[in-house]
């Protein structure tokens, strides 16, 4: 998991996004643990109660449940409930950009343009990206 300390959202909100895309992906299935908040706190590289308060989070949306003695699992509804959070997130995103946009006097055609030029510059396209 990539943490940059250099992006505006807190550390603690980019793990709760990456670990909600990556259930919304199937990267861990419904019953699967996540790793426990040491492992976590390893892996990103931040202090373990970042990623509790990411995990506490999860698991008031349903995402994640506490099993004693195991740790955390994702819950049966997690994937569509990660989806719709996913959604939610991605929409909010560019509703803070088209009024970025829009405070800086920008045309609709050069929103959409820049947003276009952000979305052909990831690496990671696929072949119907492209078009």
């Amino acid at each position: 998991m990539r943490i940059d300390a250099d992006n505006p959202v807190p550390i603690f909100q980019q793990i709760i996004d990456r670990l909600r895309a990556s259930v919304a992906a199937g990267v861990y299935k419904p019953g699967e643990l996540v790793p426990s908040v040491r492992q976590m706190a390893l892996k990103a590289l931040v202090n373990p109660n970042t990623v509790q308060r990411a995990y506490e989070h999860l698991e008031r949306e349903g995402i994640l449940v506490s099993r004693r003695g195991s740790g955390m699992a994702v819950t049966e509804d997690a994937p569509r409930l990660a989806k719709e959070r996913s959604v939610e997130g991605v929409r909010a995103y560019f509703s803070e950009g088209i009024t970025a946009g829009r405070s800086a006097k920008l045309s609709r055609a050069a929103i959409e343009d820049i947003y276009r030029k952000a979305w052909n510059g990831h690496a990671d396209k696929t072949p119907e990206d492209r078009q």
